[in-house]
Parts: structure tokens; C-alpha cells; sequence
């Protein structure tokens, strides 16, 4: 099974592809998507629409999951970033429908891939790292964390805890 991880954001996005096969999960592709600050939202908006359609035409998941919004600070900067979400989210939907959306916390995620729900970023990264066999961190931090949300997805599937979207 294919699973696409996305980390939401406005200037950057990360995505991260792996393959579960049972109990396995390797390594297909990451990276990001990133937009300039100066270019008015609706452009924004529209070149994450049609980056994310070009990497899930490529790599055809099965399954997608976000990572949760939470913030406590930045309204403003909030609300950009679920224009966002809400535009990777209707991308996901177009192709694998609703049933195949999936979201979970930072806490979650954090709890799936290093086993602690408080764990710090390098952690997660390390584990990124260790569980995908890969000789070194994926750069940059928004693509280890989008492989840390599909990881997180592969472990909830295995325990059948999967968070579907509300």
C-alpha cells in the first residue's frame, strides 16, 4: 500500500511517499512544495493545488494522511496555513475520495514513530531515519516530518487505530 504523509504549511509543504507491505514499510519519495511570501494567496494557493495533483498523479496512494493543525498564537498565520491544508485536502479527495483521508495530531504522530508522544524533533527525525533504513535525516525538516505522519498512518493501520477526517 501506498501512503502519502503531508506536512501542511503556506511557504512549505512537506509530502512523504511509503510503501507498507505487511509489516514492512520502505522509502519511495519526499520532499516539498514551497511557495514564495511575496505572491498573493489565491497563486499560493493554486501552485500547492497543482504540485500536490502532480505528486499524487505520480505516485497514486492509497491512503492519505495530514497532520493535524494546532495553533495557540498566530490566527493570521493560521488561517493561511488551513487554506492550505484545505487545498491538499481537496487534491487528496479528487483522487483516493474521503474514505481514504486520514489526519493526526503531532502527539500521535510523535507517539507512532518513537514510541513517546512528547518526543522532541531530532527524535523523530532519528527514528524517520532508522525506520526507513535510510542512511541519513531527510532534509529538509518538513519532508521528515511528512514521512513521520505517514509512518504514523502505517503503524494506526497496523493496530487499526486509523484517524479518518471529520
Amino acid at each position: 500500500m501506498i501512503i502519502l504523509g503531508i506536512d501542511p504549511g503556506l511557504a512549505t509543504i512537506g509530502y512523504g511517499v511509503i510503501n507498507k507491505e505487511n509489516q514492512n514499510i520502505s522509502l519511495v519519495d519526499y520532499g516539498i512544495i514551497s511557495t514564495a511570501a511575496g505572491m498573493p494567496l489565491p497563486k499560493r494557493l493554486s501552485v500547492i493545488y497543482r504540485d500536490m495533483q502532480e505528486i499524487i498523479n505520480t505516485h497514486k496512494p492509497q491512503s492519505i494522511a495530514y497532520e493535524e493543525l494546532f495553533f495557540y498564537r498566530n490566527v493570521t498565520t493560521a488561517i493561511d496555513v488551513g487554506h492550505a491544508r484545505g487545498v491538499c485536502v481537496i487534491a487528496g479527495d479528487n483522487y483516493v475520495g474521503s474514505e481514504n483521508l486520514y489526519e493526526y495530531t503531532p502527539m500521535q504522530v510523535k507517539q507512532a514513530v518513537c514510541g513517546y508522544g512528547h518526543a522532541d524533533k531530532v527524535q523523530v527525525q532519528q527514528m524517520v531515519k532508522i525506520l526507513l533504513n535510510l542512511k541519513n535525516i531527510p532534509k529538509p525538516d518538513d519532508a521528515a516530518d511528512a514521512l513521520a505522519i505517514a509512518i504514523c498512518h502505517a503503524q494506526s493501520i497496523r493496530l487499526g487505530e486509523e484517524f479518518k477526517i471529520k
